[in-house]
């Protein structure tokens, strides 16, 4: 077996960014209004695909596509599949999610400072908002 460095000393093609999560969904519609009232999402134009979906603006430059007519179950959770959306204010997004009475994961914080909680979509995607580390610790 070949020591470590010896297969990557050819010279790497560079990644510029993760572009989108894909998730696929049950119910378009469902999940379009969770999205967008619940994490208040910006909706994108989506190509004209054979399938229906959805596009959501996450960030500047990151997306997340929706992907209708899902039947196989969903596996997620806060210490499995999961994506984390970097948000500004965590008090803000507490108070509303418990505004819309949206359940999520109590408030955790982890080693380097960041705060982090979790909400489930409709079709049991877990979804971790985080606030960026404390740069101090």
């Amino acid at each position: 077996m070949a020591e470590r460095g010896e297969c990557y000393s050819l010279p790497r093609m560079e990644h510029r960014e993760l572009n989108h999560v894909a998730l696929h969904v049950e119910d378009v519609a469902v999940s379009c209004d969770f999205y967008e009232r619940v994490l208040e999402l910006e909706p994108m134009t989506r190509p004209s695909f054979q399938f229906p979906g959805a596009w959501y603006r996450l960030g500047t430059t990151q997306e997340l596509h929706l992907i209708g007519e899902r039947n196989e179950p969903v596996c997620s959770g806060n210490r499995g599949n999961h994506y984390a959306v970097l948000i500004d204010d965590m008090d803000e997004w507490e108070a509303h999610l418990q505004k819309l009475d949206v359940k999520y994961r109590e408030r955790r914080t982890r080693p380097d400072g960041a705060f982090q909680i979790y909400v489930t979509d409709p079709d049991g995607h877990t979804i971790e908002l985080c606030t960026a580390p404390d740069i101090s610790t």
